[in-house]
């Protein structure tokens, strides 16, 4: 199972490409569109980078009557200015969602819209609060990102960059999870447990995992490296790398599969698992 990386300043470049792609985007859509181009500017224009807009806008969703968007701002942006790597892995994020959902036109959608990529951010942030032994407020967050996006992602899991979270509700990580590096996942995925045992009790899975609709992943099993859980599946023993895993319970049904199941977001199955008469 490949291990997260830390991000490095050889990707400052491609971020600001893509920051310059955002920023064109907006100012497009502020002329096509001339009642949002306040809201535009205010959240993409005025700003100098990725980091600043990001954290304007992770305030400006969290930010509540206990912990105004002023002081939210304030937090991320300190995560942002400590650990660079963060904002490198908002950027892939954002990198992956373009390539992976054929939906996107710019970068604007999932930046301005898309509750999956921007509640991964907010996590990033709360991330980094457990990091610095700052519990509470960590909790703060993931509170505010679970009412506001119905993601529910304890602080202290592990998540790696150019993750794709595709549409995001009901999304449940567990305190133990690590999600590797390139992993894609849909709605209502749950990596758990299995009971209330303490101590390292939820899933691992590889870099450029696809996790499926409804997808459940129960126990400290791993889920090697591009293997694809099917939608609706719950698999409670660990998974080799490169397989397809289908059914309640899972089972295997095809090794190996596709190369790259999380990139290319290729749901369909075997042809022997469809060999049965309707």
């Amino acid at each position: 199972m490949a291990k997260l990386e830390v991000v490095s300043s050889a990707g400052d470049t491609r971020q600001q490409d893509l920051w310059m792609s955002l920023r064109a985007a907006a100012e497009n859509a502020a002329r096509e569109e001339p009642q949002l181009a306040s809201h535009l500017h205010s959240v993409i224009l005025s700003h100098d980078n990725l980091a600043a807009a990001l954290s304007f806008q992770i305030a400006r969703k969290l930010g509540d009557s206990e912990l105004g968007a002023m002081t939210v701002r304030e937090v991320a942006l300190s995560a942002f200015r400590a650990d660079p790597a963060t904002v490198a892995a908002a950027e892939a994020d954002l990198l992956a969602v373009l390539e992976r959902d054929p939906a996107i036109r710019t970068p604007l959608q999932p930046f301005l819209y898309f509750k999956g990529y921007q509640a991964l951010q907010a996590w990033r942030v709360a991330h980094w609060l457990w990091l610095q032994d700052r519990d509470t407020l960590a909790f703060h967050f993931q509170s505010r990102i679970s009412e506001l996006f119905q993601l529910d992602i304890h602080p202290a899991a592990r998540i790696g960059k150019g993750v794709f979270v595709d549409h995001g509700t009901g999304i449940v990580i567990g305190e133990t999870a690590v999600v590797g590096d390139e992993v894609s996942m849909l709605h209502a995925v749950t990596l758990g447990g299995t009971g209330a045992e303490r101590g390292d009790r939820h899933p691992k899975i590889g870099r450029g995992v696809l996790l499926g609709a409804g997808a459940k992943v129960l126990g400290n099993i791993e889920i090697g490296d591009y293997a694809k859980v099917a939608s609706g599946s719950v698999v409670l023993k660990p998974v080799p790398a490169g397989c397809t895993v289908a059914g309640v319970p899972a089972r295997m049904v095809n090794c190996p599969t596709d190369a790259t199941p999380a990139r290319t977001m290729d749901h369909t199955l075997s042809d022997v698992v469809y060999d049965y008469v309707i």
